[in-house]
């Protein structure tokens, strides 16, 4: 028999795929009342979620994406579309359609010091590029992309399509990113695809990092520090 919705095993089961991302949400709560990201709430950060990663999640992550090549290059792909609408229409992001008082602002989270402290910038990276991945993946592709399916997960394979958790996902996912709904919007409909063509998230994981990894390069080289909410 499956599980109730709520009961104590139901909780059980979906805590390593959402326990990193409470964690992960708690600290964005709590951040604004630190002040601007310093290289020490920054290193906090890193190491108090990967140590719920550890504790929470180790006996359901994998590392062996079933298409590595591919998944880089997806990453790639997703990137473009994410830094492409503010390169081709300068002021793009000016309008009141992305910058509001639901949204937010387009503004750094990293103060003038951090921002000239290689040490800084270095965890702000680390952070993006190992533990964002991770903890994202786990949540929206590994675990609610099938909940909302069924709230019996376990039973629902990875990477299943399922019409309306594939859209609900991609909007939610849109709502994380402020002032970048839209293109949260296309990056969340377009890793959900490749959950459904790939269905492991070691791939997930693989093409998020890429992204990631491509966007920091892309913040460090221009001096873009909006695009680091």
């Amino acid at each position: 028999m499956a599980a109730a919705p709520g009961s104590p095993s139901s909780l059980k089961a979906s805590l390593p795929w959402v326990g990193p991302f409470a964690v992960f949400v708690a600290l964005l709560a709590v951040a604004p009342m630190l002040g601007p990201a310093s290289r020490m709430t920054l290193a906090a950060w890193v190491l108090i979620v990967a140590a719920a990663i550890f504790l929470f999640s180790r006996n359901v992550l994998e590392f062996r994406p079933s298409r590595p090549w591919a998944s880089i290059g997806f990453g790639i792909a997703v990137f473009a579309v994410w830094v492409a609408p503010d390169l081709l229409f300068p002021g793009w992001r000016s309008s009141v359609l992305f910058q509001n008082s639901i949204t937010g602002k387009l503004a750094s989270s990293l103060g003038t010091d951090a921002l000239a402290d290689p040490l800084a910038l270095a965890l702000r990276s680390l952070r993006a590029i190992l533990i964002v991945p991770i903890v994202e993946e786990l949540f929206w592709r590994g675990w609610l992309l099938r909940w909302i399916e069924r709230p019996d997960f376990e039973s629902v394979p990875l990477g299943n399509y399922h019409r309306n958790s594939f859209w609900l996902v991609a909007l939610l996912f849109a709502m994380e990113h402020g002032p970048y709904w839209d293109v949260g919007f296309l990056a969340g409909a377009g890793y959900n695809w490749w959950m459904i063509r790939t269905r492991r998230l070691s791939d997930l994981i693989l093409a998020h990092a890429v992204t990631n990894a491509c966007l920091c390069a892309f913040v460090l080289v221009t001096g873009r520090w909006e695009f680091w909410l």
